[in-house]
């Protein structure tokens, strides 16, 4: 089967991704569980789902002072809208010698840090009106891909359906990207054989390789750690979530291991692309398998 065949009778298109997956898996009033962070860090804590702890939560601009004030206590924050999407408006601080705040090593000022909070609240960074600040344990990353791509963070995206899982893929920074892992900011997607946890290709948007595009490190047929604990992670999400049709992103911790990071009710198509498989025949087995009483795996 040729390539463009290929795509046309196994890949997933967005529509029929909604109509023929999301929409009779999901209802709508479960979205909100996904969407918001604040909500799914509320399910993922409930139900000893490991995750990243929550710190604060600031629904009010005039809590920002006071909030910030006991943030102190922490050497380095994660703050990010609790309806953000694609990683936008997310910040990371940490403290210098001088116990100031920095941003990629640059001092962060108070007034400007302040601003960007309130901005967060009035939905400059979200699609709804007004938004909530999740303020959370910043991830120290494992150094278990230092030898691949040293800076910022790689994380899974792995989509389940039924409770079965039928794709996932790591997403690892580049230096376009600028230490984030994220594809729309320049980030590639590496391939994972579910079966084995072995990485296969990387892609970048436009071509295929077997090596990081920046260091050179090997890719294809490197064994991923930690995979059978992302695997019971991503399930154990799915079986506390009423969605059955969603992704779950995983990052592994230094010290914690893997951790949840959030969950789609929506997760983008580009794992098709990443992986050079179509989710269409892996979500038709699922349904197949279930209707015949039995499991997938």
């Amino acid at each position: 089967m040729n390539s463009i065949r290929k795509i046309e009778e196994e890949f997933l298109g967005l529509n029929h991704r909604n109509v023929g997956y999301i929409f009779p898996s999901n209802e709508r009033k479960h979205y909100k569980l996904a969407d918001d962070k604040v909500e799914s860090k509320r399910i993922l804590e409930l139900n000893d789902i490991q995750c990243a702890r929550t710190y604060a939560v600031i629904s009010k601009i005039g809590n920002i002072p006071g909030v910030l004030e006991k943030m102190k206590a922490y050497k380095s924050l994660a703050i990010k809208p609790a309806n953000g999407s694609g990683g936008e408006g997310i910040k990371i601080l940490r403290k210098n010698q001088d116990d100031e705040w920095t941003e990629g090593g640059k001092v962060v000022d108070e007034d400007a840090l302040h601003l960007y909070l309130a901005n967060i609240i009035m939905g400059v960074y979200s699609l709804t009106s007004t938004d909530k600040i999740l303020i959370e344990e910043c991830i120290n990353p494992h150094n278990c891909f230092h030898d691949i791509f040293p800076k910022g963070v790689a994380d899974f995206r792995v989509i389940l359906y039924k409770e079965e899982i039928a794709l996932a893929m790591l997403r690892m920074p580049t230096k376009k990207s600028d230490g984030k892992a994220n594809l729309h900011q320049g980030g590639i997607g590496i391939g994972v054989d579910i079966n084995t946890g072995k990485m296969t290709m990387a892609y970048d948007g436009e071509k295929y390789t077997d090596h990081h595009p920046d260091t050179g490190a090997k890719i294809n047929g490197v064994q991923l750690p930690f995979w059978e604990e992302i695997l019971a992670l991503s399930l154990k999400t799915a079986k506390h979530f009423p969605l059955k049709y969603l992704g779950v992103d995983i990052v592994i911790d230094k010290l914690q291991g893997p951790l949840v990071m959030e969950v789609n009710v929506r997760p983008g198509l580009g794992i098709q692309m990443v992986n050079k498989q179509g989710l269409r025949p892996i979500l038709e087995k699922i349904d197949e398998k279930i209707k015949e009483g039995g499991g997938v795996n």
